[in-house]
């Protein structure tokens, strides 16, 4: 690891908590995990749980992740943020990170594939401007409490931005599937089909974890997948 040690709050040990926990420490970092029961309304976040702290990862729920947001800037303290389901406040957000001066980093997916994936996606866009009809599909494990989820939304969004065009989603869960997103441009003649399947969530655990190794000591409010390139 090419810094010093970080102490790193991961709250909301689910499954992707869990890991990105993991993955922190092995990288040498000392990680304390806050369930959801213990920090009710933010409660676990008081400034002396939070003194010596250098980041706060949150992968919690939609109607938790507000409040988290709100205590950790009062706080002054850098944050990742892999929860989804809030994004309509982004702008709000925003200003509040701006105002404070911290630093933050958001994503509705830290996998560097489906950054990857999002850049393909826009070479393919102008398709929708050139008699195509455009569709998205996500598959997500049923436990999924956010539909459709952040990853289509931005799917959505970044098709939009430039072709000007708003596709529909179609949100299924099923199993214990991790994530599968899918494209799907048709024209009179052809059809395009491009899909990020993730395998592990893994993937997004060390996406997040180098975004929280990379935000500390900076300030700003900061899109994972226009970031992650520096990371």
């Amino acid at each position: 690891m090419s810094q010093t040690p970080l102490q790193i709050v991961v709250l909301g040990p689910g499954k992707t908590g869990s890991l990105v926990a993991d993955v922190a420490r092995e990288r040498g970092h000392d990680v304390r995990t806050v369930d959801e029961d213990v920090n009710v309304n933010a409660a676990w976040l008081t400034p002396a749980n939070l003194l010596n702290v250098d980041v706060v990862i949150d992968f919690t729920t939609p109607h938790a992740v507000l409040k988290n947001i709100a205590t950790c800037v009062s706080a002054k303290k850098a944050m990742v943020v892999g929860t989804t389901g809030w994004y309509g406040e982004i702008e709000r957000v925003r200003q509040a990170i701006e105002q404070a001066g911290v630093g933050f980093v958001f994503g509705a997916n830290f996998s560097y594939g489906v950054n990857l994936f999002f850049q393909i996606m826009k070479a393919a866009a102008p398709a929708l401007s050139h008699s195509y009809s455009g569709h998205i599909t996500e598959i997500h494990h049923i436990h999924k409490k956010d539909a459709p989820s952040g990853t289509a939304i931005n799917m959505q969004r970044i098709l939009e931005q430039i072709a000007n065009t708003r596709l529909d989603i179609t949100s299924e869960r099923e199993g214990e599937v991790t994530g599968v997103h899918t494209l799907e441009l048709n024209s009179a003649g052809d059809r395009i089909v491009l899909t990020h399947e993730a395998k592990s969530r893994r993937t997004f655990a060390e996406g997040a974890l180098l975004a929280a190794e990379w935000i500390v000591g900076k300030t700003g409010f900061y899109d994972f997948r226009e970031v992650f390139g520096q990371i």
